[in-house]
């Protein structure tokens, strides 16, 4: 292999160019980017080449700038959140209103496998209920009411299981994480 047509250098003006092609403020970049925004300010105040994995970052945003938007985290709609996750990756976040009844996801994975509700991007309430009974152990489960003790919980009720046991299952790397 001979290498990559990518620069292996920029410089401020390639960073402060894209940001504003972004509309993102140094702070905003700095999160998208992951570095601080120390780091940003230094990029753009001085007149010196910039190497490292930001060069093929700024070529693939320069390329394909809805990668920004199809990463942002949007504001919480409803009063639940719920974070599914496999391993540190986020996979789908879900926005939750229990008394409407409405719910609302976000993907961040093209990987149907790791999406919450698979192909489904517009699960219905009755599907997010039947979601988090997947990620508890069984309603059947022989001995059911010493688990839930163990758990401190008084009866079955799967959002309760996963705030206990972040809906970690032993054969998978799954996980939820909620946020109110």
């Amino acid at each position: 292999m001979t290498g990559y047509a990518v620069k292996h250098s920029i410089r401020a003006e390639d960073i402060r160019i894209l940001r504003k092609k972004l509309k993102l403020t140094q702070k905003d970049f700095a999160k998208l980017v992951n570095v601080s925004q120390k780091t940003i300010e230094r990029w753009e105040s001085e007149n010196r080449d910039i190497t490292g994995p930001i060069t093929t970052l700024v070529h693939i945003l320069n390329e394909y700038p809805q990668i920004e938007e199809n990463l942002r985290v949007p504001e919480k709609e409803y009063p639940i959140r719920l974070w599914y996750m496999f391993k540190r990756e986020i996979c789908t976040i879900i926005d939750v209103d229990e008394r409407s009844r409405k719910v609302k996801i976000y993907n961040y994975t093209n990987n149907f496998i790791k999406k919450a509700f698979g192909r489904n991007e517009k699960p219905t309430f009755e599907e997010y209920e039947e979601f988090l009974e997947s990620r508890c152990f069984p309603r059947q489960r022989d001995k059911i009411k010493l688990v839930l003790e163990d758990l401190n919980l008084p009866f079955y009720d799967p959002f309760m299981i996963i705030e206990k046991t972040e809906g970690r299952m032993a054969e998978d790397d799954f996980w939820i994480r909620i946020e109110r």
